[in-house]
Order: C-alpha cells, then structure tokens, then sequence
C-alpha cells in the first residue's frame, strides 16, 4: 500500500541496490587484485585501476543516500542500529577509508615494488573485509536480534551481529561484489587473454555465490524466521525464487559462451532480485521484531520535504551520474547485450577473428 513512509523505504532500498551493483563491484575489484596470479597479474591489477578510477569516489554517493534517508525519515530506526550494530558498521566505514586512501596513494606515490605492494595489500584487505562486514549489518537486521533495553542492545553489543546468520550473509555479500567484479572486467577488458582471465574468475564467483546463497536461505529458517518466511512461504516466493535461478542461469550459460554483455546483465539482475527478496520478506520491520516502516517513520512533514529535496536532487545528480558514465566508460556502458561486431569479437574458443566482408 503507498505511503510516504513506504516511498521513503523504497528509494532507500532502491539506492542500496545501486550501491551493490556499482561500489560493490568496486570492492569486488579488490578481491581480483589481491588474487592476480600469473604473467598477467600486473595487467590485471592494471585494469581493475583503471576501471575502478573513473568512478569509485561518485559511487559512494549511494551510501549517502541511505544513510541520510534513514537518519532522517526513520530517526527510530537509525538509532537503534547504529546503537546496537556500531562495532560493525565503524568497521565497515575504516575499510571504506582505508580502501580509498589504499587506491590514492598507490595511485600517486613511488612506483617502487616496496611501496606499491604495500598499498595493493592494504587496497585489497579492506575491499575484501568492507564488503562483509556490510553483509553482517543486513544479516543482522534480518536476523530479528537488535533490540534494545534503556537504550542498549540486549545482551551486548556483539549477540546482535556475532551469529552463524550475519557471517554467512557477510560471506555472500563479498561473493556477489567478486562476482560482479569479474564479470564487469570481463567486459571492460580489450585484451582477449584478459578477459579470459576474468570470465573464468566469473564463473568460479557464480558457483560460490550460489552455493553460498542456500547456506543462507537454510540458515534463515532457524536463525531469520522473518526472512525464511517471506523467502519460503509467501504467494511470490516460488515466483522470486525462478526468476532469481533464471538470472543466475542465463548469467552463467552467457559466460561459458562467452557473451560478456548478457552475462553482466544478468548478473545485475540477480544482484539486485538478491537485495529486493531481502527487503521485501523483512517489510513490514525496519529492526526486527519492533520496529516497523510505519513505528519509525519521521513527521508526515518530514516525509513530504524529504521525498522533495530527493526529487530536486535526482534532477541534477541522475545526469550527472549518467554523463560520467557514458564518458569514461564509453558507448556500451549502458549495453544489455552484444552488437553483432562485439559478439563476432569475442568467438567461443577465444582469440580475434576478422571481421566478415562486406
């Protein structure tokens, strides 16, 4: 039913998505970096920089986004899991910094070996970490254990996130964003053997990302009966469930036959059924099991000035964002799948093949 409130948890929703798929994939760049083996190490890292360059600083606009929604159309809520998940969520916002300053001043400084392997450890330790201590916040927020008592959570501040639940999810958090990642470089990559390089860490990611998926979906039913519920029992769930394995498939059958295009699109598309079926199942709570969309929800004022400021922003940021995108990324950043030219580019058993004649 629409409600400002419910507007409000949407676009918060919505923009955590964007996060995943955008700074996630930033993240998951990270794990591939820590990771590059072989003769073409240095040209992976290479290319993970320079994908990652352009845009890693707008990405994390997202993030404020979600933040700001929930601060201030939800201040209930806000505290509550700032309170009781501030070990994590300090943790997660150290990577961030640190992630950043890693990237910078390998960037910028002394392109000695010392000093360049330092940054490239501290860059991917922190991009791998980030990403789950976010996974272990939503874990825990699905896991129905945050409460409060005079203002402090129950039990302590470890027991609403230091569960088998949270650290799975904060386990398949870092898959997504690794799989996300290598299919991303899969197509940024104009190097052959590069882009080999990458498909084949794509479709290890795909397999861990499922597997992965049904240690949590099994977890849930004892330790997220909220989630369980709306991810088992509802009147969508079946139908969430096969468009979910119908994204993962076509992502995965697009890799292996080297369709680089459709497999990023299907990967976005099971990214985000991923965060969507999470936050559906857990409406009507923002913290489970007391607090829900409508208990937290700021004035109706609040609300309307919010949804206002969020429209005037969009009017500049959304160009913005798109210009940035179609500048450093080029022509095929918004592609769905391959043009004939690019299909005919990238043949099933590699290598480049000459263009037919006209």
């Amino acid at each position: 039913m629409f409600s400002l409130e419910n507007a409000v948890a949407a676009i918060m929703l919505l923009a955590l998505i964007v996060y995943a798929l955008m700074a996630g994939a930033d993240f998951g760049g990270g794990v591939w970096d820590l990771f590059a083996r072989g003769p073409r190490a240095q040209a992976q890292r290479e290319l993970i920089a320079n994908t990652i360059g352009p845009v890693w600083e707008a990405n994390h606009v997202w993030l404020i986004i979600v933040v700001v929604l929930l601060f201030t159309g939800f201040p209930a809520a806000f505290a509550a899991i700032m309170t009781a998940l501030n070990i994590p969520l300090s943790l997660m916002l150290l990577g961030i910094v640190l992630r950043g300053c890693a990237f910078a001043f390998r960037s910028y400084d002394l392109k000695t070996y010392q000093r360049q392997r330092q940054w490239s450890r501290l860059f991917a330790i922190s991009s791998i970490y980030t990403p789950v201590m976010l996974g272990i916040c939503i874990g825990a927020l699905a896991s129905g254990r945050i409460r409060l008592v005079n203002g402090l959570p129950e039990g302590g501040f470890l027991v609403p996130w230091v569960q088998p639940f949270p650290f799975a999810v904060g386990a398949l958090t870092l898959a997504l964003f690794a799989f996300l990642a290598a299919v991303y470089l899969a197509v940024e990559a104009q190097d052959q053997e590069l882009r080999e390089d990458f498909r084949l860490r794509a479709l290890i990611a795909a397999v861990l990302v499922g597997a992965l998926a049904w240690v949590c979906f099994f977890l849930a039913r004892t330790e997220a009966a909220t989630i369980w519920a709306g991810l088992a029992t509802r009147s969508w769930s079946l139908l969430f469930h096969i468009a979910t394995g119908a994204a993962a498939t076509t992502a995965i059958l697009a890799l292996y036959f080297r369709r680089h295009y459709l497999a990023r699109t299907a990967a976005v598309l099971q990214a985000g059924l991923i965060l969507i079926g999470w936050g559906v199942s857990q409406y009507p709570f923002l913290v489970g099991p007391d607090i829900t969309v409508a208990q937290a929800a700021a004035p109706r004022i609040t609300l309307i000035l919010l949804l206002i400021a969020l429209g005037a922003g969009s009017l500049l940021f959304v160009p913005s964002l798109y210009f940035l995108l179609r500048i450093f990324k080029g022509p095929n950043a918004f592609a769905i799948v391959e043009s004939g030219l690019e299909a005919r580019a990238s043949p099933r058993h590699g290598g480049e093949q000459p263009p037919a004649s006209t």
